[in-house]
C-alpha cells in the first residue's frame, strides 16, 4: 500500500495512519511517502516495512553498513537518518512518552546529547550463532541468524575476536576492556536472548580472561564476563557527570544507589556524600563492587533485589541514584523510595517507557521532574538512554 508517514515513534518505526488505523513502519522517516507491504496485521494496528521511497525526506542517507542496505540485520534501525536528525528524534519520542505513558503535559526535555563518536563506540557485543556454525547478529525477522564481516558500531577488536571462536552455543558474548588489550568470551544456551548480556555465561576461551576493565573519569571498574556495564564508555563518563550535578553533594549526605552494578555511579558518590548505600541483584556484579569500591570506608554493598532489601533499610536519605534495567523499577521498590523520602533523585533509564511511567508514580507522591536529559548511548539505533532529575521540598 501508499503510505504518508507522520512521525517517529518508540521502537525504531515511522507512523503511518490508514483510515484511523496506525500502521508501524520499518525503514522509513517522518514526511515521506513510500509503498510498504504488511508484515504482520494485529487488527487494531499492523507493522510493515517500506518497499520503494516515493518522495524521500531529505534526512534520509545512505546506511553505512552493507547488511544494513540489504535489509539483513536488525541491530542498527536508524542508520538510514543523518545523525543530527537522529538526536532530534529521540528528544521528540522521550518527550511523547512522557505525554502518553506519564501523563504529564509538559516536561524539560533538553536536546539529545550527541555521542563523540557515532562509530565504533561498542565496548561488547552478542554475537549468535546461525545453524552453519557462523557467528552474526539477528536479522530484521527477529528469528534469522545473519553472518557478518564488518560492523560499523562495534569496536574493531570485537570483530576480531569473532574470527577466532569457535562457537559451541547459540549466542555468545565478546567483551573488550578500555586499553583494548583486555578481552573476555562467554556463551549462553539457554535460550533467553537477554542472556549472554544478563550474567549466566559460562567462559569458554581459555585464552581470554574472565574480565576487563574500563576506565570512567579516571575510576578503574572490574567488570566480569557476567556482568553488566555501559556499552559506550565516552557516554557513561558523561552520565557519571549528569548525575553528580543532579545529586549535588556536600559531603554530608546519606545516599542511596540503588541497581548499582559494578560500582560506576558509587564510586564517585563516596567522593562527594558521608555514607552511600548500595543494592545490586547479580552476583557477579556484587563481586565486581567489592573489589572496585575496596579502597572506600563509606559504602555499604548488599546483594539482592531492590523491592525485598529497601524496604528493610531503617531512615532517611539525602539523595537517591537509580539504574534499573529495562523493565524499570518494581512497584514495591518505588514505595520504598519514596519512603526513603530522599530530597534529589537522579533515575538514569534506558527505556523512556518505563522512565515515564515510575515518574508519573514519584510525581504523585509529591516530587517535582525538574527535567530530562536524553544521551546517546546507542547511536543508530532507537534505543535512548535518559537521566531525569525529580526534587522534594
Amino acid at each position: 500500500m501508499q503510505l504518508d508517514l507522520i512521525e517517529m515513534v518508540y521502537g525504531g518505526n515511522a507512523l503511518a495512519k490508514v483510515d484511523g488505523r496506525p500502521i508501524f513502519v520499518t525503514g522509513g522517516l517522518p514526511g515521506e511517502q513510500v509503498r510498504a507491504t504488511i508484515t504482520q496485521d494485529r487488527g487494531r494496528y499492523a507493522f510493515a516495512v517500506v518497499d520503494e521511497v516515493l518522495t524521500p525526506s531529505p534526512h534520509r542517507i545512505t546506511p553505512r553498513c552493507p547488511y544494513v542496505r540489504a535489509g539483513t540485520c536488525g541491530g542498527c534501525q536508524w542508520q538510514h537518518i543523518d545523525y543530527d536528525q537522529q538526536l532530534l528524534y529521540k528528544s521528540e519520542i522521550v518527550k511523547a512518552q512522557f505525554r502518553r505513558i506519564g501523563k504529564f503535559d509538559e516536561v524539560l526535555v533538553h536536546p539529545t546529547i550527541a555521542s563523540p563518536d557515532p562509530w565504533f563506540y561498542r565496548t561488547h557485543v552478542t554475537y549468535h550463532r546461525s545453524p552453519e556454525d557462523e557467528l552474526g547478529f539477528i536479522a530484521p525477522d527477529d528469528r534469522t541468524v545473519t553472518p557478518i564481516e564488518e560492523c560499523p558500531i562495534i569496536r574493531p577488536e570485537l570483530l576480531a575476536m569473532r574470527t577466532a571462536i569457535t562457537p559451541t552455543a547459540r549466542r555468545v558474548r565478546c567483551m573488550v576492556g578500555t586499553d583494548g588489550s583486555e578481552r573476555v568470551v562467554s556463551q549462553s544456551d539457554d535460550g533467553s536472548p537477554a542472556a549472554a548480556d544478563q550474567g549466566d555465561d559460562e567462559t569458554i576461551s581459555a585464552a581470554a580472561a574472565d574480565k576487563v576493565t574500563f576506565t570512567i573519569h579516571g575510576e578503574t571498574f572490574r567488570v566480569s564476563a557476567g556482568s553488566f556495564f555501559q556499552v559506550n564508555l565516552a557516554q557513561a563518563a558523561r552520565l557519571v557527570e549528569l548525575v553528580m550535578d543532579q545529586v549535588d553533594l556536600s559531603g554530608r549526605e546519606l545516599v542511596l544507589d540503588l541497581y548499582s552494578g559494578v560500582g560506576l555511579f558509587t564510586a564517585f558518590l563516596a567522593q562527594g556524600a558521608k555514607r552511600v548505600t548500595a543494592i545490586e541483584l547479580a552476583p557477579s556484579a556484587v563481586s565486581d563492587a567489592r573489589v572496585n569500591l575496596a579502597r572506600f570506608d563509606n559504602i555499604d554493598v548488599y546483594e539482592g533485589a531492590t523491592e525485598a532489601l529497601l524496604p528493610r533499610v531503617k531512615g532517611k536519605f539525602d539523595a537517591a541514584v537509580i539504574d534499573p534495567p529495562r523493565a524499570g523499577m518494581h512497584t514495591k521498590a518505588v514505595e520504598a523510595l519514596i519512603a526513603r523520602a530522599p530530597r534529589r533523585i537522579a533515575y538514569v533509564s534506558c527505556d523512556p517507557s518505563t522512565l515515564a511511567r515510575d515518574a508519573r508514580l514519584l510525581v504523585n507522591a509529591g516530587y517535582t521532574l525538574t527535567h530530562v536529559q536524553p544521551v546517546d548511548m546507542f547511536p543508530h539505533t532507537y534505543h535512548i538512554e535518559c537521566m531525569a532529575g525529580f526534587e522534594k521540598k
